[in-house]
């Protein structure tokens, strides 16, 4: 019976390496599918008419003109008479048409009567907030009023980020068809095998009825779980048009608008430590949206957990579109706050941020040495010791230089996830799950732990995903993608070779625990010359392939979680203009064993990227008159540009101590600390702290004034 565990170091074939996608081609040629690309036979073209009110009441819908319109094959009302809108450009009716402008014509032929209501869409001040704002938490831990009593340097500050979108270039959406009573679904999903029961309920079918599939996936984030109501009002016009396939994906304004956004937070803190460094007591009063449904409690303080703490968290309910996962939840938030009233603090004392964390550092939980081998690994790829200086850069000139630093964790343990390995008897193999390819390489990543276990190139894999007709995969959330799918392929290839050695053992004259496979080859542990090529020995299954269902969760440690990463920046600021430009910035980061070393510092890279436009330029902008969204456009609603970004340095913990881990999700991880890091490289520039984010010319400037002037 197979040992399910992980190869060690000197047996791994593919495991650990740097290997490129094996999509990658296909994706950079413009030659890969996504579901937004298809144009099926006969389909029709939906949209949907929206609300241009942020709160109010429908009163009345009449669609009797729309229905009239040469060329329009349905209607369907999404919310009716009655339904209580929370955000500007909630779903009304949806219409499909011939063509997109007759869809078009058909949307504004709609009339439909509103009874306006009170809305909300700042969430920055509490007084504004009024009924809409409710206390959710209040924590304490130890004795805070006395840690503040035992602090001989005490640091308040206001810290804030806004609400933000996903952003995704593919869009939400999907093609929705039928063929007599069952419903295709071709869906922009980060999971596949979870939407068929989703839809079930509000299409009335049983969900054996309903097939998911997607080849690609143009970014979620977070957002891309359930199929929306406009994927659902699809399947209902195309159902009405006679199954003609139907459809439905968001114009960018709609996609920033409606399609999710990662919640608000502001913080006023206060922090305290004795002169040494050591931190003695934590207050926080903390308040946010992420719309209708307000917004959870950022774990504050982040990481580090001071002795002695009261939190308070109030959370908005605002009109501003509904929030959604975004990568790494709550996390980001919380890091930004925490670790700008740590710097700050360290700037009162006089410390080094990185003597200041290290001095701390029995206060960073189980993972405090691997934090503190990060920081100095990070601090020696960026040249802290030779580059960093007390607040204020007094270099003379317009252009300031800072250093800033982060530390951030997760989880990251793999989900339920279900594989098929089929070996045809003339050896050729097929990896089936019905997961989907969120960024991990998915496809890359199943292969490898196929061909390391079986001994085989590559190339002598199959994989079959994004079929909700494969066995059930996990969502990709929560960065837990990578190590349910890469457990449930070990098993499945572990068990799938000892049914080849049961095969192939007679002509071998062994017993099948004696075999190994290696080079190709099934053979005699140690003997080459007592073998059988990969080919034979599957020659021996007859006339049948064989079918391993391999499971995660399983036997044998192959998943873990836990991780934890830490960030440096170096920047540029212009006192003149306020603009921010990043010169480096350097990620240390852990995450187990790591499947394909290429493709994890890809992730990484990703998330640093991404993590600049936030910091930098992304903010979602809603006018308080009317709650419509100002920038729901890509000219601005700003991200960064290649020249933007500066240069990027990533560094994967790997080897003893780290691999013994199993594998461990990275998605999320590394996007959690760049606003922070940023705005501590730029707080360290300018000598004064840019309270909120993203960091534009005029928040640094009105920093700037704040000290006394440029």
């Amino acid at each position: 019976m197979a040992e399910y565990k992980w190869p060690d170091a000197d047996k791994r074939t593919q495991i650990g390496k740097r290997i490129a996608r094996l999509d990658g081609a296909v994706k950079v040629s413009g030659k890969a599918k996504y579901n937004s690309d298809l144009n099926r036979p006969g389909m029709l073209h939906g949209k949907v008419l929206r609300s241009p009110h942020a709160h109010a009441k429908i009163i009345s819908i009449d669609t009797s003109a729309a229905e009239q319109m040469p060329g329009v094959k349905a209607v369907h009302i999404i919310n009716g008479v009655g339904f209580e809108i929370r955000w500007a450009g909630e779903n009304i009716v949806a219409v499909a048409a011939l063509d997109e402008p007759t869809a078009e014509d058909a949307i504004r032929a709609i009339k439909v009567q509103y009874e306006k209501l009170p809305h909300l869409v700042v969430d920055h001040d509490l007084k504004i907030a009024g009924e809409w704002a409710t206390p959710t938490n209040e924590s304490k831990k130890g004795d805070y009023e006395k840690g503040f009593a035992e602090a001989e340097v005490i640091h308040e500050g206001v810290y804030g980020m806004p609400v933000i979108t996903h952003c995704c270039l593919e869009p939400h959406g999907s093609v929705t068809e039928w063929e007599d009573d069952n419903l295709l679904v071709h869906l922009s999903t980060q999971a596949v095998s979870g939407i068929a029961a989703q839809m079930a309920t509000p299409m009335e079918i049983p969900a054996g009825k309903i097939r998911v599939k997607q080849d690609h996936i143009g970014g979620g984030f977070g957002s891309k779980f359930g199929p929306d109501a406009w994927d659902v009002a699809g399947a209902k016009l195309s159902k009405k048009a006679g199954g003609k396939p139907v459809r439905i994906f968001l114009e960018r304004d709609a996609e920033l608008m409606v399609a999710g956004t990662r919640p608000s937070h502001y913080a006023k803190v206060k922090i305290g430590a004795k002169k040494d460094g050591t931190l003695t007591a934590w207050q926080s009063e903390s308040w946010g949206s992420g719309g209708p449904n307000g917004s959870g409690s950022p774990p504050l303080p982040y990481v580090i957990d001071i002795p002695n703490q009261s939190r308070k968290h109030v959370s908005i309910a605002n009109h501003v579109g509904p929030s959604r996962a975004w990568r790494a939840p709550n996390h980001p938030q919380a890091c930004f706050v925490t670790m700008s009233a740590l710097e700050d603090l360290a700037a009162k004392l006089n410390m080094d941020p990185l003597e200041f964390v290290l001095k701390n550092k029995a206060l960073l939980g189980t993972r405090k040495d691997n934090y503190a081998d990060e920081l100095m690994l990070a601090a020696e790829k960026i040249g802290w010791k030779k580059t960093w200086h007390p607040r204020g850069d007094k270099t003379p000139g317009p252009i300031k230089r800072g250093l800033g630093l982060s530390f951030h964790t997760w989880g990251g343990g793999g989900h339920a996830s279900d594989c098929d390995l089929v070996i045809q008897p003339d050896g050729s193999v097929e990896v089936r799950m019905g997961t989907q390819d969120l960024g991990v390489g998915t496809r890359t990543a199943l292969a490898i732990v196929a061909a390391d276990t079986l001994a085989l190139p590559l190339e002598a894999i199959k994989i079959s995903i994004g079929d909700n007709r494969f066995p059930a995969s996990g969502g990709s959330g929560g960065s837990t993608t990578i190590g349910g799918i890469s457990a449930s392929t070990r098993r499945a290839s572990l068990d799938a070779l000892d049914k080849i050695f049961e095969k192939a053992a007679p002509t071998l004259n062994a017993q099948p625990a004696e075999l190994e496979a290696i080079g190709g080859k099934i053979q005699v542990k140690g003997d080459a010359s007592r073998s059988l090529t990969w080919a034979q020995a599957c020659a021996k299954l007859g006339a049948m392939p064989i079918t391993v269902r391999g499971k995660n969760p399983g036997p044998g440690p192959l998943t873990s979680q836990g991780v934890g990463g830490v960030q440096m920046a170096d920047v540029a600021v212009d006192i003149e203009t306020g603009i921010v430009k990043i010169n480096k910035i350097v990620a240390v980061q852990d995450c187990g064993l790591i499947i394909n070393l290429k493709l994890t510092e890809s992730q990484v890279y990703g998330a640093l990227i991404m993590g600049v436009c936030w910091a930098l330029y992304e903010e979602k902008i809603n006018d308080q008159t009317t709650g419509k969204t100002l920038n729901a456009n890509m000219e601005f609603y700003k991200l960064a540009g290649i020249g933007d970004i500066g240069q990027l340095e990533v560094h994967m913990m790997t080897g003893k101590g780290y691999d013994e881990r199993g594998v461990i999700g990275i998605g999320e991880p590394p996007a959690v600390s760049p606003g922070a890091v940023i705005s501590n490289a730029v707080a360290n520039a300018i000598g004064v702290r840019v309270p909120g984010l993203p960091l534009t010319p005029d928040r640094v400037l009105a920093a700037l004034e704040t000290k006394g002037g440029r």
